[in-house]
């Protein structure tokens, strides 16, 4: 690899590869296209970043005409894999720009047309700015497919096939993915050639760090069980299937006085990237979700994932669970079930490959407390507000506009932050 790359790594301290990375750099370098295969939280960022980045360093791209192109299935990933790259492709003077929706489409066009190597991509929107002439794909010569299992599920293989016949035929390929099934199957027949494959780590979720726990809870005392287990010590990841639920729960919580707080599609995508900042500073304790943040949410010294409501297919459950865990670390899986879910769940365990630990709880009880770190909410309401860094950012112009009244009276339900730092 180029020598800046490599001291960017040593500055990150970054010294020794993971698996997946150690396994595909010596091909990916090469110009190998790759097949990799490595469950969630496994390295596979760095594992295509840095083989692109070295591969596209020293060449300048035209306006509207990328070099290099990630697609990604969800803002949430684009973002982190472009948090996670900006440090490399800076320190090899490449130009890196995040194109997805939900943000403004103008300053995405702009950094398009003021040129830039690499960009880092949702198919809608990449799809929206070529159709607007702001994008051309035919000089990229690198093309990532990032959990392309995920885009499959999604329904965004007409978008990504349409896409990669736009790109240069005889570029380099690479995709990644937890699982093969049958659509990823076409895609990797259709467009890789010759294609090396590593598989590191079983796409099972039967990881040696993670332990899973099935909670069998009554129906009338999960709510009380949910709620326990949100006032433990430590952060924790809730699944719930809808947005409704998400906002109910995340009332309830707050009401309860659990620093709590949203995520789910209905969101506006500055709002998003507010909450899951927020969580991973720890100004918000419990993040409560829908499968949006199933797949590409990295939150370090995260050891717990709830599934308040268990999902109802193997994949999601696997890709929740991936939230812990990461990069070795450890971390449980714990999913409420209430006894009409039992045999539904026992199914989705079996196709998942994985084997839990059954406990039948209640709230308040030791069991619980010993598997979650469980205990009793203090009751008193919180209100979560944005961090004082953000509110200087707003400044008192903003704050003016309410008036003296309106502004008295919102400092009046302002609640300290429990963490000073964040």
């Amino acid at each position: 690899m180029p020598a800046p790359l490599l001291a960017a790594l040593a500055v990150q301290g970054v010294s020794v590869p993971f698996p997946i990375q150690g396994a595909t750099l010596p091909n990916t370098l090469a110009g190998r296209d790759v097949l990799g295969r490595g469950r969630t939280g496994s390295g596979k960022t760095l594992a295509f970043g840095l083989a692109l980045l070295a591969r596209t360093a020293g060449q300048r791209a035209e306006p509207r005409q990328p070099l290099a192109l990630i697609l990604v299935p969800t803002r949430e990933l684009a973002q982190q894999v472009t948090d996670a790259l900006t440090p490399y492709a800076r320190s090899v003077r490449l130009r890196l720009a995040a194109v997805v929706g939900g943000m403004p489409i103008g300053r995405q066009s702009s950094a398009l047309r003021g040129g830039t190597e690499v960009v880092v991509a949702t198919p809608g929107r990449l799809k929206d700015l070529i159709d607007r002439g702001d994008c051309r794909l035919d000089q990229v010569a690198i093309t990532v497919l990032d959990e392309a299992d995920q885009m499959a599920d999604m329904g965004f293989m007409p978008q990504v096939t349409a896409l990669l016949d736009q790109v240069r035929p005889e570029g380099q390929r690479m995709l990644f993915s937890a699982t093969l099934d049958r659509n990823v199957d076409l895609l990797v027949r259709r467009y890789l050639t010759d294609p090396v494959v590593h598989s590191v780590d079983p796409s099972a979720g039967a990881v040696t760090t993670m332990e899973h726990h099935v909670l069998h809870v009554h129906g009338t005392d999960k709510h009380r069980t949910t709620t326990e287990i949100a006032a433990r010590n430590g952060r924790v990841i809730m699944f719930l299937d809808t947005k409704h639920a998400v906002d109910l729960l995340t009332q309830n919580l707050l009401n309860s006085g659990v620093r709590a707080a949203a995520l789910h599609g209905g969101k506006s995508q500055p709002q998003r990237t507010r909450t899951l900042a927020q969580f991973k500073t720890g100004h918000v304790t419990v993040l409560v979700a829908t499968n949006v943040a199933a797949r590409g949410i990295h939150v370090d010294d995260l050891d717990l994932v709830v599934n308040v409501d268990p999902p109802t297919d193997h994949k999601d459950y696997l890709h929740r669970g991936g939230r812990t865990a990461r990069a070795g670390e450890s971390g449980s899986v714990v999913t409420l079930v209430t006894p009409n879910q039992r045999r539904a769940m026992a199914r989705l365990l079996t196709a998942a490959g994985v084997v839990a630990q059954t406990t039948q709880v209640r709230s308040g009880e030791e069991a619980l407390s010993r598997i979650t770190g469980a205990q009793a909410p203090s009751g008193v309401p919180v209100t979560i507000t944005a961090p004082p860094a953000e509110r200087r950012k707003r400044g008192p112009a903003s704050r003016g506009r309410r008036g003296p009244a309106m502004a008295a009276r919102r400092r009046t339900v302002r609640m300290p932050s429990l963490n000073a730092a964040a």
